[in-house]
């Protein structure tokens, strides 16, 4: 049986880590616009405009790009969520909450309003 040789991917996601990224439990490689599935350690299904997708890649190549996408994931993509959810923390509120803390700002600042007491009336002698 012929198989897909994986050798590039696993290539690409070691010495390019940023060309990938991971989302709907799908590994994503940017430039080319394919999506690597993982069904298990020795399965993997490869999602292609192209016909990259027709051939099946051996169980021992994917078994070796799973490793690599583990090391990728731990050493490169992990602490990237992390640092963008930080960032996220202390990124400016969106502007409708800006302009809500504004008016509230400005509603609790207005003076109060004075009141004169009323002059005592005293009784005519």
């Amino acid at each position: 049986m012929t198989y897909l040789e994986l050798a590039p991917a696993i290539s690409a996601l070691r010495s390019r880590p940023e060309e990938f990224e991971f989302s709907n439990n799908a590994l994503h490689h940017l430039r080319s616009r394919h999506s690597f599935h993982f069904v298990g350690d020795d399965d993997l299904l490869i999602h292609a405009a192209c016909d990259c997708a027709s051939l099946r890649a051996s169980p021992q190549q994917t078994k070796a790009f799973h490793q690599a996408y583990r090391t990728w994931h731990a050493a490169y993509w992990r602490p990237l969520e992390i640092n963008r959810e930080f960032a996220a923390h202390f990124a400016p509120p969106p502007l409708w909450r800006r302009l809500a803390i504004w008016l509230l700002r400005r509603l609790l600042s207005w003076p109060e309003p004075t009141v004169t007491p009323s002059p005592v009336l005293r009784p005519a002698r």
